[in-house]
């Protein structure tokens, strides 16, 4: 399901976040588009956390790699990533007002950011919303081979340290699949998210920088090839 809003009708974190809790998220059309559509999708991604897989070969990548990770270090320029137009992507559905969105759910400790960088260079990342014990995420990117797969591990095993219980991808791609993501149907998805709001999650349970081990550590505890 998807409705557009009246532009005329302002929207504040504190109504998104009421949406959240519904199972409903926002998107605009493109970039340059002042509206926003809710969306409700009729089946939902959903990647367990009591059982991601990492593949062994992203975990020997992950313990070998020189990239470093942070979480909630710089918010605007993740957003910039993710809106970035890159090759078989020209436009975006992030506009003006998702930014302004997510900037205050940021500013509210309500949006998360998971970055990857390379020295002083912001290589990849994403951001999603926190709101109990469920974490809605929203968009990701990168510049440099796996790193939106290192940024998701580091994800997850974020959440699993912080007793999350719910990880809301929206949708199912073949990138999210390998790591254990199904697709549930919207019914199922509202009983998942009551149980999960129910949960008081802790995103920073692990410090901002953890490391990869502290991260594979959390990982082990539920990937079932571990």
């Amino acid at each position: 399901m998807a409705s557009r809003d009246d532009i005329m009708i302002e929207i504040t974190p504190q109504v998104l976040l009421k949406a959240y809790s519904c199972g409903i998220f926002p998107m605009a059309e493109s970039s340059s588009d002042p509206a926003l559509y809710w969306i409700e999708p009729q089946h939902r991604g959903i990647l367990p956390l009591d059982r991601v897989h990492v593949p062994r070969r992203l975990k020997r990548t992950i313990r070998s790699t020189a990239f470093e990770v942070r979480a909630d270090c710089d918010f605007d320029s993740v957003i910039e990533g993710c809106a970035a137009s890159r090759p078989g992507r020209r436009s975006t559905w992030i506009n003006s007002r998702i930014r302004q969105l997510y900037r205050d759910l940021f500013d509210l400790g309500h949006c998360h950011t998971v970055e990857v960088w390379n020295g002083s260079r912001l290589v990849g990342g994403l951001y999603g919303v926190a709101l109990g014990g469920a974490f809605f995420g929203e968009s990701m990117f990168s510049l440099e081979r796996d790193v939106s797969k290192i940024a998701l591990v580091h994800l997850a095993g974020r959440l699993i340290a912080g007793g999350f219980v719910l990880l809301d991808t929206q949708f199912v791609t073949d990138h999210l699949r390998q790591f254990g993501t199904i697709e549930v149907g919207r019914g199922e998805f509202q009983v998942r998210l009551e149980e999960a709001l129910k949960v008081p999650g802790d995103f920073y349970r692990l410090p901002a920088e953890a490391t990869h081990e502290d991260i594979l550590a959390q990982i082990d505890k539920v990937d079932p090839d571990a």
